[in-house]
């Protein structure tokens, strides 16, 4: 990058990109456009699609083996290359987020002018925290962080913007626009909601010379311990992005398409966060581990740990935490996870648990033949760490993860709009057409 690239701001060197990106995809279109990118199996359709080649997410691939790779750039790469905050280990995702939206490592002046961009930007509508105080407590935090974000789109540049009649080709400009702002937004949506139904008191300010997750951390309250804001560093960039396919990115991506709003689209994302199966995963995983605890107590042997998983599978269900649906291996996830707990808490006693599974579980799923892929995602340490650090209300863990996810969403968002994405549209078939059609060619 040359030194004049290296002083512009991040909105400027995205117009400088999009161009040169506007003619690759036209050259990979024009070479490639009419191959074939693999067989459609039935099984695919009533399988949820899983593994169906069908979207184009520019931030981030995941590899069966080497794990998520953000702009092809591995965890353990990121995690060397990235700017860390002064006195600090971890990545701070501000340039995981420069990163995502430029293919580019940023400098460490232009990760300091986003974080104070974002901190300029982080204020709610009073409407908004109206919105959120008179939510019940009851009301779960999930459902709070969806409603507050949809009603953000009361001020969004690009509604405005297509309200006025924008050329299509500067869509991605107000888009940036409201990206930066739903991102800037999310630590004092969530340290509201987090105050509000745990009786945490009032809301302090955000202070404008602190990077993202400290400020995170302080919304929280708990911005005084500096090893969890290092935690909040790591949470975030590991969390941040996890290629197209999963539920919150590909209904982000989906929204989006129709010209929905970054807010109402990113609302949309957290709808699907907030299911069993893909964002309350850690929650699980802390659930179990902690009735284990409670079972066999916080020193249990490995002959118990044992019986207590292989009683897990008997009774029908799985261990939670364990396989991936793309996976063929320990997510790196995971293992930056575990490295920080190795060096921050190593004789927490959770810690020690979760540790434990990871010794013993996948040589017994393995045996049961219960997965292709025995191996821990990164559910199965998350809720540990939180929990070692006081933050023990495990329905709140997916806000955290929802903050997390809106850096690949709102990315990809952008260059959608800059390549001109179209609105998604795949054809869907009845059994008695699938039926039909293969009966037809025999």
């Amino acid at each position: 990058m040359s030194s004049a690239a290296k002083q512009t701001s991040l909105k400027d060197r995205l117009a400088e990109l999009i161009p040169a990106a506007q003619s690759r995809v036209k050259e990979v279109r024009a070479e490639h456009g009419q191959k074939a990118f693999g067989p459609v199996l039935v099984d695919q359709l009533y399988g949820g699609m899983r593994g169906l080649p069908a979207l184009i997410w520019e931030g981030s691939v995941l590899d069966p083996e080497e794990g998520i790779r953000f702009r092809g750039k591995t965890i353990p790469d990121i995690q060397a290359e990235l700017p860390k905050a002064p006195g600090g280990d971890e990545p701070l995702p501000e340039g995981l987020f420069w990163l995502l939206v430029t293919g580019e490592i940023p400098t460490q002046d232009q990760v300091t002018a986003l974080s104070k961009d974002w901190a300029a930007r982080a204020e709610i509508p009073a409407f908004v925290e109206e919105i959120i105080d008179r939510c019940p407590p009851t009301l779960h935090p999930m459902s709070q962080f969806s409603l507050a974000v949809t009603a953000l789109n009361h001020d969004s540049a690009f509604a405005a913007a297509y309200a006025k009649g924008i050329n299509k080709k500067e869509y991605w400009g107000p888009v940036f626009e409201d990206s930066m702002d739903l991102i800037a937004k999310l630590p004092n949506i969530a340290g509201r909601i987090y105050r509000n139904v745990y009786g945490r008191g009032k809301l302090p300010a955000v202070d404008l010379n602190k990077d993202y997750s400290a400020n995170l951390a302080t919304l929280l309250g708990f911005g005084d311990n500096a090893t969890f804001v290092e935690l909040m560093r790591l949470y975030i960039t590991i969390h941040s992005d996890h290629e197209g396919g999963n539920v919150s990115a590909h209904t982000g991506k989906l929204v989006g398409s129709a010209l929905s709003d970054p807010f109402l689209a990113f609302a949309a994302s957290l709808n699907g966060l907030a299911g069993p199966l893909h964002g309350l995963a850690n929650q699980e995983v802390l659930v179990w581990l902690t009735k284990m605890q409670q079972s066999l107590g916080p020193d249990a042997e490995d002959d118990h740990v044992k019986e207590y998983v292989w009683s897990t599978l008997k009774a029908g269900q799985v261990v939670p935490g364990y396989g991936h649906a793309v996976l063929r291996k320990t997510d790196p996830r995971y293992v930056a996870q575990r490295a920080f707990a190795l060096k921050h808490l190593p004789d927490d006693k959770l810690f020690k648990l979760v540790a434990q599974v990871y010794k013993l579980v996948p040589d017994i799923l393995l045996a049961a033949g219960k997965a292709k892929n025995p191996w821990p995602n990164v559910d199965a340490h998350s809720g540990a760490l939180l929990t070692h650090y006081g933050l023990r209300e495990m329905q709140f863990y997916t806000v955290l993860f929802g903050v997390s996810r809106a850096f690949g969403v709102a990315a990809q968002l952008i260059w959608d709009r800059a390549l001109g994405a179209p609105l998604e549209r795949p054809k869907s078939y009845s059994t008695e057409a699938i039926a039909r059609m293969f009966k037809d060619r025999s």
